[in-house]
């Protein structure tokens, strides 16, 4: 008999709250205890993708880095490819750049200019919501390339950052809602 799949408290239960890391005052949100978990991890992966059937998606698209977990794990299980947006510089093919704001600064993502098709049933997963940039600039970019984004789906949403907003005209999902 297989363990029955976990409830969205079990996974807000494993996640651990690690104050003043990466810096003082800010309260990183720890999903290793969920990966380290396995019936949690598949769980968290039936969950992020229970909209969809293998079918459904042609490519599940991942946010650097901590998304490719995610999104990597949901490909398979949906029968689809995987397609990674990273950090600029990091990609060795042709790409396309997005910039977006931080709180100090801005940075960079980029996808390769092949990646998907136009009018390509697309999924973008990450493990977090916060303020939204990073996830606006994926969907941007998804969008540039003429992708048809089905739902942008994310473990964790910090709701008070007010991400979701970046993300207006995108249908949004998340598991676990601080």
């Amino acid at each position: 008999m297989t363990n029955p799949i976990a409830t969205v408290e079990e996974l807000a239960r494993a996640i651990r709250d690690v104050p003043d890391f990466p810096k003082a005052g800010i309260l990183f949100k720890d999903i290793t205890p969920v990966l380290a978990d396995g019936r949690l991890f598949a769980s968290s992966i039936e969950r992020l993708t229970e909209n969809f059937r293998p079918g459904d998606v042609d490519a599940v698209v991942g946010i650097d880095a901590r998304g490719f977990i995610f999104a990597a794990a949901a490909a398979c299980k949906l029968g689809c490819g995987f397609v990674p947006v990273r950090k600029k510089g990091k990609l060795p093919w042709r790409t396309y750049e997005e910039s977006y704001d931080l709180e100090y600064g801005s940075s960079t993502i980029a996808i390769h200019t092949d990646s998907v098709r136009p009018g390509a049933r697309v999924v973008l997963i990450d493990d977090l919501l916060a303020t939204g940039g990073t996830a606006a600039a994926a969907a941007n970019l998804l969008r540039r390339l003429g992708a048809n984004i089905l739902e942008v789906t994310f473990l964790i949403e910090l709701s008070f950052l007010k991400g979701r907003e970046k993300l207006r005209g995108f249908p949004v999902r998340s598991l676990v809602i601080y």
